[in-house]
């Protein structure tokens, strides 16, 4: 007798599209100890770490702890990818299959690739600040679509139907327009800044005040439409998950702008500087979260029973 593969139950489907989210901030979060560190060249080629080497290899003009950083961060892509291609899987073989979750699980690998590429030419043109800022916003991109993903693999398929109304819903949108506008002023105050990689690395040639202002006031855009949204939600009757996701966008922009204030003052040390990198890709997660709470899609499709075994 030969057994068929059991099908990936929806509760192994969520966890793979968290493991999926997870891994996307966390390499969010390691490109940024490698530009705060200066290891953005620790491999100076791509795809090889170093010309007829995939690994590092002793070099008198690169510190050891720079190659392992860098390389530890290309390392950690192929746990992002593994992570996506599982959930990609999973998502496919489920039953009933569902599209919507299988294109936003497809996605995932496809959008590893895509930073991979991103990535090697960050290092081909000497991490020049235009190409760091594109691999960091490619980055929060993902993490949006990621915590999509894990809102798709626990609610269903129907048309999705407001629980708030349609001005809040523009609100929605202006909000989600504001975090691309602050993420994208950050990271012009990163390339502007001391962080924006070793001493080597041309800054982006504007004072890092001026962006720095910009930045603030964007970061004060939101917390002004995320104050408004919450005035409006009070008499629109939410639902309890959408009030969950109301405070952690409130409770994440609140820290993100202590932390941000406090490494302005303090010379933006680096330890605050990776700490306000993964405040912003929990920014974006607790922003899309409000989006998808936003909407409800009817409950999670009932999974067919197994298949028998074939002989």
């Amino acid at each position: 007798m030969k057994a068929r593969l059991s099908r990936p139950s929806p509760r192994m489907v969520r966890a793979l599209a968290l493991a999926v989210l997870v891994t996307q901030v966390l390499i969010s979060v390691t490109g940024t100890i490698v530009r705060v560190t200066g290891s953005g060249l620790g491999c100076p080629t791509w795809p090889q770490c170093f010309p007829g080497s995939m690994v590092p290899v002793s070099h008198a003009e690169i510190a050891p702890l720079h190659q392992a950083i860098e390389f530890g961060n290309r390392l950690l892509t192929f746990v992002v990818g593994i992570a996506a291609i599982a959930c990609f899987l999973a998502a496919w073989r489920s039953r009933p299959r569902r599209p919507r979750l299988v294109r936003l699980a497809l996605v995932m690998p496809l959008g590893v690739v895509a930073q991979a590429i991103i990535g090697g030419i960050t290092v081909l043109v000497d991490l020049q600040w235009w190409s760091v800022s594109l691999h960091f916003l490619a980055s929060a991109v993902l993490v949006w679509l990621a915590a999509i993903l894990v809102k798709t693999a626990s609610e269903g398929d129907d048309k999705p139907m407001l629980v708030i109304t349609r001005t809040m819903q523009r609100l929605l949108v202006a909000l989600s327009a504001v975090t691309f506008v602050m993420l994208f002023a950050g990271t012009l105050v990163t390339a502007a800044g001391p962080h924006a990689g070793d001493a080597a690395t041309p800054r982006l040639d504007v004072p890092v005040e001026t962006i720095a202002r910009v930045h603030s006031m964007s970061t004060m855009a939101y917390v002004l439409l995320l104050a408004v949204f919450g005035v409006w939600l009070r008499s629109a009757r939410p639902t309890k998950a959408l009030l969950k996701a109301y405070s952690a966008a409130c409770a994440v922009v609140l820290l993100q702008g202590a932390i941000g204030y406090t490494q302005y003052a303090l010379g933006v040390p680096e330890p605050l500087v990776v700490a306000h990198v993964l405040g912003a890709m929990l920014v974006v997660v607790a922003t899309s979260w409000l989006w998808c709470e936003s909407r409800y899609r009817g409950p999670l499709p009932q999974q067919k029973q197994a298949e028998p075994a074939a002989s």
